[in-house]
């Protein structure tokens, strides 16, 4: 009998990463950690074989932390995953939305939820994720006191949903990426396939500018560049790319050569199949 796939997240149970990976892997068992780093500790370690980890969402932007943490972990993406976000209001048992003097939630869920928020006039409460909040609630037992967090926390907690679906955006999309300690690059030619890498260009004027050129020449669609400092360094800023195909696709081997030239660092950190709920946010054209 084989033993069941671990995937670690960070939170707690009943957190959105825990939703993702229900959705996602439904025989797997999910392992709660406290932090990203214990999560990504956790699949270096062994003591899990993959990790399901938020890197941006539609709404609040991307997920500081992942992107300093995931350059130095060591760790490659096997896979994204993406999850419409909806969050509800809950207390305790018996308790009433009129009742209710604050609410608690990550930062993030809580700026996505700011209307009902200034409508019930409520005093918002950071916690460290949404799970943890709905847990906190749930063991203090006072009725004045909300949490925003998932359905399935509200089952694991026992809390009574007061309001459905109150976050501001119905686009709210979170999108995951899976981790693995070993590279599997999906095969070219298998389907749409994405490739993200890291670098860091040569400190010189319009460095930038020339890494990125063969992708344009080449016909290569990138779908997200970010850049963020390393070691408090102003002048050595690194980029977090996904593009679309296969590093042995003839356009997109072009265009990573260039990159490559005028970069003093890369690195690919993965080569993956595209999840196709890309295929609701692909842009219309003419």
């Amino acid at each position: 009998m084989t033993s069941k796939l671990k995937i670690a997240f960070q939170g707690e149970p009943g957190a959105n990463s825990h939703i993702a990976i229900v959705e996602a892997y439904p025989d797997a068992e999910p392992l709660p950690c406290p932090t990203f780093e214990d999560a990504l500790a956790a699949i270096a370690s062994g003591d899990a074989d993959l990790g399901m980890i938020p890197i941006e969402n539609s709404v609040a932007g991307r997920v500081a932390d992942v992107h300093h943490l995931l350059p130095q972990s060591g760790l490659v993406i096997v896979g994204e995953w993406f999850l419409p976000i909806h969050h509800q209001m809950m207390a305790p048992r018996g308790a009433k939305l009129a009742d209710i003097k604050t609410v608690e939630s990550h930062v993030h869920a809580l700026g996505q939820c700011r209307r009902i928020i200034r409508k019930l006039g409520i005093k918002p409460i950071v916690s460290g994720d949404t799970a943890g909040s709905a847990r906190i609630v749930a063991e203090r037992g006072d009725k004045s006191c909300a949490s925003i967090a998932s359905r399935l926390a509200a089952e694991i907690y026992g809390l009574d949903i007061l309001a459905e679906d109150v976050e501001d955006e119905t686009h709210n999309t979170t999108r995951f990426v899976v981790l693995a300690r070993e590279a599997e690059w999906a095969e070219a030619g298998s389907g749409p396939l994405v490739t993200t890498f890291v670098f860091r260009v040569r400190n010189l004027p319009a460095a930038l500018y020339k890494a990125l050129g063969g992708f344009a020449t080449n016909g290569v669609n990138m779908t997200k560049l970010e850049s963020y400092m390393v070691d408090g360094e102003f002048s050595a800023t690194q980029f977090y790319a996904d593009v679309d195909g296969h590093p042995e696709d003839k356009g997109l081997a072009f265009a990573l050569e260039e990159l490559k030239f005028f970069s003093r660092e890369f690195r690919i950190v993965g080569v993956y199949p595209a999840q196709p709920f890309r295929l609701t946010f692909s842009e219309a054209t003419d």
